[in-house]
Parts: structure tokens; sequence; C-alpha cells
């Protein structure tokens, strides 16, 4: 057994009495019922009466204890002996109508039955608290909640619907709001020129008006300052607006109209007359089942829209631009491994002779067979990889793998004319890459003849072509490569340029032919700018193939225009390289 406590002397319990009295902490004894034995006059004073009076009163009225469950719980755990002690802050009122704060601490008597309430005034270190935390969470240019504040509002706002679905309303949890919430989020066009031509100072003053103009349009929506709105200074030239309890859309898009309506009145910033204006993305969306990462990522996507739209604008969330932005990020990030996966398959479309039907080569066609979002075709990520320089890589694949396949018909399948395949090239594979090189090095691997392979660049890419560029095309022309300009026709239509440049092939745009698909009401005028484009093609000593053709309608007047060649849904589809070689074997018919 533990040794016993050895009993206070009368002597020492004087002592304990007289420093109870005269301490400057205010100090009260309490009974295990929580009644107030003894007070000392630093808890009188504290309390704003004489301390004999707070005899037998509940200490937990006197310091307010009961307040909340949590505390009261505490407290009685000390009083009972299963707690050894407590501490909470408190704010009390003094009798003279002063609010002060109070740090309170409950801890028991050895061998009295007691406890001991203290309380220490600590209203000077809230109060210098409270102005450390205005300092660090408001910008001292504008004075406006930063970006610490405003995600703090922000979180707290959505935290009473923590993770659950949208369909639960705002008043299932007893707030009687309306469930939303919603932001403008903007930045002001132009204001590095501020800077950079006037001075940071100049600078400083113009957000400290703008901020003032954004608080007054926020009060004039009919919000209080500490209720329904948050005007905040995220950094830089960047300000929120934060809509809590928002109505709908429309309410936002107000909101969004008045501040660029207040902006667009000039500055006068002490003799400096300045105008400005914002770009703002808005977004207004149920509470539930958002969150403030997922808030500002919409806001400052729809803010990237308002400025690339043209700026001095808002610009509302667009949930599908936003999926589609978001799948062009996710093929964007993942088209690189894509080729070393193997996920790309080349199809192929015959190009058909109209003189007698037969076919005469094929354009190879890549498509992704993407496993999340299934087979894509080239208009899906063709332009994602020329502008990431994927391009590069992939068309060294396509050139390759359509090659071999090229020469492979012409071993299974050995005819008087073998079949030409056509590969398109994007312009950046003949600036960042050694086209040349490549083009030599996959002929001689695959043992496919020059002539027999054609390679297919827009219009815009050719027309003007100068330097490198023109270079390489006339490098693969000599070597005996055929050029063809593809969808000619929807750019420069420069012919007489075209004298200048190695090509062979024109590919006619699909619109020219669509323009007499109805053979009832065929248009004259695109049947004469085709017949014209055909004649002035062959007396440059060009062969011209029509793209898009869909009827024997369409490819009778082609023929009868002199068109050399025709591609189209009339003759097949692009497809698989096995139905190319059994349209060669003429177990299956040219149309599939």
């Amino acid at each position: 057994m533990p040794p016993a406590r050895p009993t206070l002397t009368e002597s020492e319990l004087r002592d304990y009495r007289a420093a109870f009295r005269a301490s400057q902490i205010a100090m009260a004894l309490v009974d295990r019922e929580g009644l107030v034995v003894a007070a000392n006059d630093s808890l009188g004073t504290l309390l704003g009466t004489d301390s004999a009076a707070l005899r037998e009163q509940a200490a937990a009225d006197l310091v307010d204890l009961a307040a909340d469950r949590r505390t009261w719980q505490a407290y009685r755990e000390v009083l009972r002996g299963r707690r050894s002690r407590f501490r909470c802050t408190r704010r009390l009122k003094h009798p003279d109508g002063r609010k002060l704060w109070a740090e309170v601490t409950v801890a028991p008597v050895p061998d009295t039955g007691r406890v001991l309430l203290s309380v220490a005034d600590i209203s000077d270190r809230r109060e210098l608290q409270a102005r450390l935390r205005h300092l660090q969470m408001h910008d001292p240019v504008t004075r406006l909640p930063n970006r610490a504040l405003f995600f703090e509002r922000l979180s707290a706002a959505l935290e009473p619907y923590g993770s659950d679905p949208p369909h639960r309303s705002y008043q299932s949890y007893g707030h009687g709001g309306t469930g939303r919430i919603g932001l403008c989020y903007l930045d002001l066009d132009g204001f590095k020129a501020v800077n950079d031509t006037l001075g940071h100072r100049v600078g400083d003053r113009l957000l400290a008006a703008v901020a003032g103009r954004l608080t007054e349009c926020a009060d004039s929506a009919g919000y209080s300052r500490g209720g329904g709105h948050l005007v905040a200074r995220l950094g830089g030239d960047e300000f929120a607006v934060l809509v809590e309890d928002s109505t709908g859309t429309e309410q936002l898009a107000d909101l969004a109209r008045s501040v660029l309506h207040a902006l667009e009145r000039p500055f006068d910033l002490g003799g400096q007359r300045l105008a400005v204006s914002a770009s703002i993305g808005v977004v207004e969306r149920a509470a539930a089942g958002t969150t403030a990462t997922g808030l500002m990522q919409a806001a400052d996507t729809t803010l990237y829209w308002a400025k690339a739209d043209g700026r001095a604008r808002w610009t509302l969330f667009d949930p599908e631009r936003n999926a589609h932005r978001m799948t062009r990020q996710a093929l964007s990030s993942t088209l690189r491994p894509a080729v070393e996966r193997g996920e790309f398959a080349l199809e192929y479309q015959p190009l058909v002779e109209l003189a007698d039907g037969t076919v005469r080569g094929v354009e190879a066609l890549v498509r992704w067979n993407h496993p999340q979002f299934g087979t894509l075709p080239p208009n899906r990520f063709v332009g994602i990889a020329e502008e990431d320089g994927s391009i590069v890589e992939l068309g060294r694949w396509v050139l390759r793998t359509a090659c071999e396949q090229a020469r492979q018909w012409q071993k299974d399948h050995p005819r008087e004319r073998p079949l030409f395949v056509s590969v398109n090239v994007a312009v950046r594979q003949v600036w960042d890459s050694d086209l040349v090189a490549d083009v030599a090095g996959i002929l001689a691997e695959t043992g496919l003849a020059p002539h027999l392979l054609q390679l297919e660049l827009t219009e815009s890419a050719v027309m003007g072509s100068a330097g490198r560029p023109l270079q390489a095309l006339q490098a693969l022309s000599d070597m005996g490569v055929r050029i063809a300009i593809d969808d000619f026709g929807t750019g420069y239509s420069n012919l007489a340029y075209l004298s200048r440049l190695p090509v062979s092939v024109l590919k006619l745009d699909g619109s020219f032919v669509r323009g007499f698909q109805d053979e009832e009401h065929a248009s004259p005028a695109d049947e004469l700018i085709v017949e014209a484009l055909v004649q002035l093609a062959h007396r440059l000593g060009l062969t011209v193939t029509a793209e898009c053709v869909e009827t024997a309608g369409q490819a009778a007047r082609l023929r009868r225009i002199g068109c050399d060649t025709g591609q189209g849904w009339l003759y097949s589809r692009a497809v698989h390289p096995d139905r190319i070689a059994a349209m060669l074997e003429g177990t299956t018919p040219l149309r599939v």
C-alpha cells in the first residue's frame, strides 16, 4: 500500500487560508454538490459582488459552466472525483455591462472532498490574439479578408453538408437556409501593365479602390457584412465574392453584372485617372456534395473561359464544357504513353479510280482504342498531339505501320499496279523531326517502293511553305514519294502557288462534293467550281481526288467532270486491314 499522505498542521492550514484570501487570482472552494463553500475577494471583484455573497451559490452558474453539454459533463466528472482537472474558456458579463474573457480551472483539493475553482481574466490576452488574428487574416493593402480567411469561411460554410448527396436539403440540418452556395471569382484585366508603367504604389491604390467597389456591390445586393457574403482578396489582382445560401444562378449573375458595371467607372487615384475591367468566373450549385477544392477549381476554370472569350465579361460554369476540358486533359496526359502501350490502330479507306471503279490506293486513318473512352477518331486527339509535340512519335508509328501493311498486301496479293498508301502528316512533323530521314529509313526497312507512299498535308500547312518545310517536301518528291494537299479549297486555294511546290495530288474538300449530293436539286455553282478546279489542276500536271463521295450520282458527275479518284462511303468506310485484303481477293464487294 502507498504511504499515507501527511496531514496538514493547523499552522499550515492558516497559511493556505491566508494565501487563498489574499491571492490576486479569483478562486472559490466548491463542495461535491457544486456549491461555493468559500470565495476570495478577487472572485467577488471579478464578478462585481461581495465574496461573502457567493457562498452557497452554484459555482457553475457563476461562470457559465452549464452553457454547453461537453463543458458541464467535464465539470461534473471533476466534482465526482472521476477526473483530475478541467479547464475551459468562458465569456462572462461584468455587472457594469462590459464583457470579459475568463479562463476557468477546476481541480480537486486533496484530502478535503472539495474542489478549487479558479478564474483568470484573460481579456487582454484574447484582445491581443484577436488583433493578431485580424492582421494575419486580412490583406494589408485592401483590408479585405485574405486567402486564409476566405478558405476558412468557405470550409465552414460547406462543413454542415459533409459528403452528403445533393438531394439532402439544407433544412434537414436545421439551419433554414437554401442549401446552395455561390462564388464570383475575378481578376483585373491588364493590371500588370498598371504596375509596370505607373509603379506598385499606384497599383496598390487601384486594388484598394477596386476592393471598395466590390464591397459596395455585395452590400447593395442585399447581404449583411456578417452574414451571407464575404469579399476577399485572394492574392495579386484576384478577388472573390462568396455568397452563402444563394438563391440560384440569377442572383450570382446579377452580382457579376453589377461588379462589371461598377468597375466601368474610371478611378481617380490622386490625379491619376485609370480605367480597368475584370473577367469573372461564376459558379452556383448545391452545397451538399461540394468541396472547397472542387468549387475553386470550377471557379478558376470559368474565369479562364471568361478571359479566353474576350475579357471584360462574366461567364457561368458549364458542366458540359468542363467535362470536355477534363476529357481533353485526360487524353493529353495519357497520349504519349499510349503509343508505347500499343493503344493505337490503323484503319484504311479505299481510294477508287472513278473511270473504272478499281481500288488504286488506301488512306491510313489512325484510331485510339482508349481504355476509358473507347475508340476515338483522329479529330479527338490529333490536335492535342500537335499541341504537345507527341504527334512526331505518333506520326512516325503511323507511317511505319502503314508502310508495313502496304508492303504486306503487295506480297500477299501481287498486282500489276500495287496499292499505294496515303498517310497524313502534320506540319509539326516537318518542323520538329527529320521527316525526310524518317521516310527514307521506313521505306528501306519495309521494302516499300517510294512511289507507293503518298503523304497528305493540309492546304494551310503547305501554302506559303519556305525554308525547311519546302526543302523537306522537295526532297521527298525527289525521292519518288507523292505529295498530296488534303482538304483543298478550305484555305488559300492558290493554284498559281501550287505550280512552285512539289505537289502531285489535290484532294478536294468534301464540302464541294456535298453541293451536288441531291441529284434532283444539284448546285450548278458547286459543279462549276469543281470542274474549274479539276481542269486547272490537270493543266498543272496534278491529279484530283474527291472526298466524301456518298452517292452514285455524285460519282457520275465527278467522272464526267474528269476527277481522277474518289473516296467516301459509296465505296467503303475506313475498315480493318483484313477487309482490304478481302477486297483485293474479290471475296468482299467494294462497298462495305
